[in-house]
Formats: structure tokens, sequence, C-alpha cells
């Protein structure tokens, strides 16, 4: 569920589940206690980074850019990190800040849509999938 991360990621997700950006914890409010159906983590270690959210029953990530996410460098840094997570078979969801705060009915709809493609990619059994 972690894929090995380090005891230093663990400290640094609990800092930042302390201080969630409004973004976070507007979309925490409809993830938590299964409010949409999966159960989701916030700030969850994955190898050598921390998901915004994680999804464990479905290996999805979703995470959740601010301003700074435009920048060039962090726009490098965070297609790494999506390739890194793909490659431990997990799946991931992008939503700005901006999105969550000012049309979150688009971003969940958005975001069932996502989970359901992936129910049925991954459990719907072969004779459904064509």
């Amino acid at each position: 569920m972690h894929y090995g991360a380090y005891p230093a990621i663990f400290e640094y997700a609990k800092k930042l589940r302390n201080n969630p950006t409004r973004a976070e914890a507007r979309m925490w409010e409809y993830l938590r206690k299964h409010r949409i159906g999966n159960k989701f983590r916030r700030q969850h270690p994955i190898w050598i980074y921390v998901a915004d959210f994680y999804c464990h029953y479905l290996k999805l990530v979703i995470e959740i850019d601010g301003d700074i996410h435009s920048e060039k460098e962090v726009q490098e840094k965070d297609e790494s990190k999506e390739k890194d997570i793909r490659n431990l078979g997990v799946d991931v969801i992008r939503f700005t800040n901006v999105e969550v705060l000012s049309d979150i009915d688009s971003v969940l709809s958005r975001l069932y849509f996502k989970m359901e493609e992936i129910k049925f990619a991954r459990f719907a059994p072969k004779s459904e999938k064509g």
C-alpha cells in the first residue's frame, strides 16, 4: 500500500496532513468517510512521494495542483512523479485548486467517471470487457 515508502516520507506526509490547502480541505470533505463510495486516504506515502489522496482498492491517486504547478520546473517534477506512480500500477487523476474551489460538482463527476473506468478495466469479467 505504501510501495516501500521511507520513514521520512511518512513524517513529511504527517506534516502535510496537518496543513492542508483550502482545495485539499474542500476535496477531503467529499472523500472522507466513503462519501463517494470508496475509502481514500489523504497525504498518503507512496514510495518516495506523498499523494494528496489515495484509494488503495482502486489504486488511484488524486493530485490537487496549485498555481505553482504551472511553472516549467514543477511541471517536469509532476510528470516524473506521475510516471513513477503509474509504473507502480497506480492511476493518477489531477485537478487544479481553481477547479476544486469553484466547480466541485464537475470535479466529482470526472472523479466518479474515472473510478468507474478503473472498476470496469480491473474488475469486470473478461466477457464484459469485449
